[in-house]
């Protein structure tokens, strides 16, 4: 496949309607097509039902325990793109003033353009250490393919330590955020006719107890003071959201059913085992004997990255950066730290016009971005220290 200019590779993979509730394999496809080579070796991790695949892509030598080199890891999903508030078809990548407009420009193909071209322009027989390139599914839905790749993986003590996941950062390297873990609470009662409550029993009632405990351990955990709180400072603690209450059928129905979501999202170096106990405390006194089901639906955990860390001391050398920064939302990074990759959050873009409508990329951030991506890899892969 010919070599395409970086916009017109971020409008190809801009074309694919890779929202996460559809497959992303015909994304998939085209990546590995466009990366295939001589050299490049490539690896599919597919998902429990195979309609959706991690993709593994090894150019240049075989990694070893010593584990050098560079993983460049990003997310092929891109959440939906139903808003009506959009000024041009959010799947044909548009130019409108200095920036470049559709669906995931920013989050993340923008970053996926830019790393893949970077490599394609390489030759495979040049490199001293392995790059690597982990794109995941189901990201901005739970980290979901990350989570599948951490449990099924069985060579990632030979893979590059050194690891860049390329969210919207404006550049900035982060190499620390918080956590998200997600519960849905499911309350059944009895219905009935409302003319007869006493034949029912209401299953939002007790529900409403509940969202008050809830209400009251939110309040609790913002008062704490967890670890790493000093690099949050807009949000120093453990928030907990009661993000959605679904139940009943009609007004003259007594409601069988309740159902709550709720999600919190805890600090680095916290484990979600206590607060998940703290929180099951908490609905068992609400609720008393009503009966209740709860499932974690996912978990995506905290990530804290060592400052000294060679990926993240290189890379803020080229950037120029010289303080620490810190996110509030979760990456695949949570989970690939779990088998020992060293990991960086860092790519253009801004988080700020993610998931909304006309997301955008600078084109200038991602002429830079581009330039940045190859000294690192030539810095991790290309000179033999």
């Amino acid at each position: 496949m010919p070599l395409l200019s970086d916009a017109d590779l971020l409008a190809r993979l801009v074309g694919f309607d890779s929202v996460s509730r559809s497959s992303n394999l015909p994304l998939a496809d085209f990546l590995c097509q466009y990366l295939d080579r001589p050299g490049v070796s490539i690896q599919r991790n597919p998902s429990p039902d195979s309609g959706k695949t991690n993709l593994v892509i090894t150019i240049g030598p075989e990694g070893d325990e010593r584990r050098k080199g560079l993983v460049l890891s990003g997310h092929m999903d891109v959440v939906p793109a139903d808003e009506p508030d959009w000024h041009s078809d959010p799947f044909v990548l548009t130019e409108s003033g200095e920036s470049y407009v559709g669906r995931g420009a920013s989050d993340m193909k923008g970053f996926l353009a830019i790393a893949a071209n970077a490599a394609a322009q390489l030759d495979p027989k040049e490199l001293i250490h392995p790059l690597v390139f982990l794109f995941t599914y189901d990201e901005e839905v739970g980290t979901i393919g990350a989570k599948h790749f951490a449990d099924t993986w069985p060579d990632a003590g030979m893979m590059p330590k050194s690891t860049i996941i390329g969210e919207p950062t404006s550049l900035h390297a982060i190499r620390m955020h918080k956590g998200h873990m997600a519960i849905r609470l499911v309350v059944e009662g009895a219905p009935a006719h409302s003319g007869y409550p006493h034949l029912g029993r209401s299953a939002i009632e007790p529900v409403g107890r509940m969202i008050v405990a809830l209400t009251d351990l939110r309040t609790k955990l913002a008062s704490e003071h967890p670890p790493n709180r000093e690099h949050f400072p807009e949000v120093p603690f453990v928030p907990l959201n009661i993000a959605q209450v679904s139940g009943g059928s009609a007004i003259n129905v007594v409601p069988d059913l309740c159902e709550l979501n709720i999600g919190f999202r805890l600090l680095p170096k916290m484990e979600s085992g206590p607060l998940l106990e703290r929180i099951r405390e908490t609905i068992r006194d609400a609720l008393g004997d009503t009966q209740y089901d709860l499932e974690v639906r996912y978990e995506s955990p905290p990530m804290l990255l060592r400052e000294d860390a060679h990926v993240y001391q290189t890379l803020c050398r080229h950037i120029g950066q010289e303080d620490t920064h810190s996110v509030s939302y979760a990456t695949d990074a949570g989970w690939l730290q779990t088998m020992g990759f060293e990991c960086v959050i860092w790519g253009p873009g801004s988080i700020e016009v993610a998931h909304k409508p006309n997301e955008s990329m600078p084109i200038g951030q991602l002429e830079r971005g581009a330039r940045l991506v190859s000294e690192i890899i030539a810095k991790h892969c290309l000179s033999p220290e």
